[in-house]
């Protein structure tokens, strides 16, 4: 029997296997489309990949190492409501399939800001590219450190070391063999995933007494409470904001997120890429169901005695990978599949956030700077973004480590740039009399207001009362409390509730889940008050004549580049 919290031969072998499967992928790629030098093969594969590995793909990137470490994290805490989230998933990809998908694919355009540029002006589109360059950095950050977090409890491996290597290994990849590896690597990661996640499952199960134990437990100890109707927008998991707040925040991901209507607008037929959509969210069910049973039999297998109550581990987040450790540290080589499975998450997130910054950096700034560039310098200056941005997502890891809970802070920065993203290209698809000061009036209040909210609650983290988590035993512990415990928890929290003003008790502490909606809100509704104002959109003839050649002279290369392939 070994130590709690070192690595046998065997977990090595097989987290190095995960990644030099992924460098050798983009190995792979980058020697089989040697000859078809051009950022257009780089960056969107060609606009020939199937249904099947794009929704993979999709998967693997959104079901990060967040959801494999925070969510299960998430459920011990607060309950198994967590799971509702699939009720959003299916919204979100209903949406982005029927209404975004066909705008974009139809276009021929390969960034997705580009549209916005064709609707309102030059400006908009600089702003919306910005406002994504910074949101994916910062979101990047918590996805790399996430799992570095892990290894770090579970090996004591260095914690800054493992956060370079995701972000060398990703970059290496990403920079060698561009969309098509990124993809294909996604889909290998994506199986990793679910054995790592399948052997959890199974394990703990057996350890925590079979699944009619988990259940009864899980229910005994309320986290069973998945449906919570109540309409107060402070509550921070309800049905609500889990369903309608939950909309919101994965829409700006999915439906105008430049990473997933990349890997869309890369499929052969717009017919593919909608059932990639489809395929992508059976995916997203599995991956949230092994999630919230992995939460409630890690509950149930501490129900007498909490960790991090009991001070064995120092943050929430530590609790499944130190869970893993005790119920598969006689097993070499498990213990490394898990940490694969969370690394497998970072390392498709990580290499989808590059990919897609390279593609918005390249289309929207250096294209329009450089329009006579040939297709060798183009495909060169995109391998070069890969670098940069690689480099930047992996130092941005640093700030993650002072953002709290993972899911939390990952879904808040998505929250607070993503529905003022999604309520701009709103205005832009769904309301066709927004003029221009109305769609830059409006982008100003939304991302004003989701600003305020997010960075207020940051400052003033919203009182136990409106997050509600569950209680936590330490009856069964067979040793004492460290100053570390749960009792300076409690102190910590009352302190919180004291000394307060009105807007950290009631702005402040609306739920994480609705930044979103207030952003994407703020937009339309300012948006359509300043057309209202100064007039509805008045495009010119010229404008549309513009537009119109702009997206013929795409379609135009597009089948241009087609035949020369054939």
């Amino acid at each position: 029997m070994r130590t709690m919290g070192t690595f046998q031969v065997g977990d090595y072998a097989v987290f190095a296997a995960l990644f030099v499967v992924s460098s050798g992928i983009g190995v792979f790629f980058a020697i089989k489309e040697r000859k078809k030098a051009s950022s257009k093969e780089f960056l969107v594969g060609g606009r020939q990949m199937s249904c099947g590995p794009v929704a993979l793909s999709l998967t693997a990137s959104f079901m990060s190492a967040v959801t494999v470490i925070g969510a299960p994290s998430d459920v011990y805490r607060y309950g198994a409501s967590y799971v509702i989230f699939g009720v959003a998933y299916t919204f979100v990809v209903f949406l982005t399939a029927e209404l975004f998908l066909p705008v974009f694919y139809r276009s021929g355009i390969t960034s997705t800001y580009e549209y916005l540029e064709l609707r309102f002006c030059k400006l908009v589109r600089v702003a919306a590219t910005l406002i994504y360059i910074i949101q994916t950095i910062l979101y990047t950050g918590v996805v790399v450190y996430a799992p570095a977090l892990a290894l770090n409890q579970v090996t004591g491996f260095d914690l800054w070391g493992s956060i370079f290597a995701t972000g060398i290994v990703c970059t290496f990849y990403c920079t060698l063999g561009g969309l098509k590896a990124v993809v294909w690597t996604d889909a290998f990661q994506m199986v990793v995933m679910v054995v790592g996640f399948l052997t959890v499952l199974i394990q703990g199960a057996s350890r925590a007494g079979g699944i009619e134990s988990v259940w009864s437990t899980a229910h005994t100890g309320g986290r069973m409470d998945v449906f919570d109707f109540d309409v107060n927008p402070l509550r921070r998991h309800t049905f609500w904001t889990l369903s309608v707040g939950g909309t919101f925040t994965w829409l700006g991901i999915y439906g105008v997120n430049q990473s997933t209507i990349q890997r869309c607008i890369s499929c052969k037929t717009e017919g593919h890429a909608r059932w990639a959509l489809y395929l992508n969210l059976l995916g997203l069910w599995i991956i949230l169901f092994c999630a919230v049973v992995s939460g409630l039999i890690m509950y149930t297998f501490y129900s007498r005695c909490d960790p991090w109550s009991a001070g064995s581990v120092s943050a929430p987040d530590q609790l499944m990978p130190y869970f893993v450790m005790e119920i598969l540290g006689a097993f070499p080589g498990l213990p490394g599949l898990f940490v694969a499975c969370a690394f497998s998450g970072t390392l498709s997130t990580v290499a989808a956030s590059i990919n897609a910054l390279a593609t918005v950096t390249y289309e929207d700034f250096v294209s329009q700077c450089y329009r006579d560039l040939s297709n060798r310098a183009a495909n060169w200056i995109s391998k070069a973004l890969c670098v940069v941005f690689g480099v930047a997502c992996t130092t941005m890891a640093v700030a993650a480590s002072y953002m709290g809970g993972i899911v939390q802070a990952a879904l808040s920065i998505h929250g607070m740039c993503g529905g003022p993203m999604l309520g701009l290209f709103s205005l832009g698809i769904l309301f066709p009399v927004t003029n221009l000061k109305g769609a830059v009036g409006g982008l100003i209040v939304g991302i004003t207001l989701s600003f305020w909210v997010g960075v207020g609650a940051f400052i003033y983290p919203a009182p136990s009362n409106n997050t509600r988590p569950l209680e936590l035993s330490t009856a069964g512990c067979n040793f004492n409390l460290t100053a570390d415990g749960s009792n300076q928890t409690s102190v910590s929290v009352s302190a919180l509730t004291s000394d307060r003003y009105w807007l950290a008790d009631s702005w402040y502490s609306m739920s994480y889940l609705y930044y979103s909606a207030v952003g994407f809100i703020g937009t339309v509704a300012a948006g359509l008050l300043i057309t209202l104002l100064t007039g509805e959109s008045n495009i010119s003839l010229a404008h549309t004549d513009n537009s119109l050649k702009h997206l013929i002279n795409k379609q135009s290369s597009r089948l241009t580049y087609t035949n020369e392939l054939i």
